[in-house]
């Protein structure tokens, strides 16, 4: 069996925009239908908002993402935070960057205590990202 874990995120009405901004900082290749493109017209005003975007980075991040409909109940929080995490400094720091146009920044990206390197965001739609960069390990 194969099991892939991704964060789905719900957005309203920025959807496309938000996927497209995470597209230019993460890279990747970018597919997005909308609820026309499905054939879906319970909520006529709704049908060029995005029903399912999937972005596909070529180091393995999988982010997808859609427009709830205003007739549909949804709770933005902060009970989930997508964390991007490993050893290449260079490349996570880019990405920090990136996400952090327009963002709040409750963490600049820094030496934490348990060693490594540490930052927090909330971007400017919303999301919650939190970044963690291996310490360098002793050959």
């Amino acid at each position: 069996m194969s099991t892939v874990l991704c964060p789905y995120l719900n957005f309203r009405g920025d959807a496309r925009e938000a996927m497209e901004f995470y597209r230019s900082v993460l890279g990747g290749e970018l597919v997005v239908s909308t609820f026309r493109d499905f054939g879906i017209t319970d909520w006529p005003d709704q049908l060029d908002k995005v029903m399912h975007s999937r972005l596909i980075t070529e180091h393995g991040l999988v982010l997808m993402g859609s427009d709830v409909p205003e007739t549909m109940e949804v709770v933005f929080g902060d009970s989930i935070s997508v964390l991007l995490g490993g050893e290449d400094e260079a490349g996570l720091t880019s990405w920090y960057e990136g996400l952090s146009q327009g963002a709040t920044i409750s963490q600049p990206l820094g030496k934490a205590p348990w060693g490594d390197s540490f930052g927090q965001l909330t971007d400017r739609f919303g999301v919650k990202w939190l970044f963690n960069i291996a310490a360098p390990t002793a050959a």
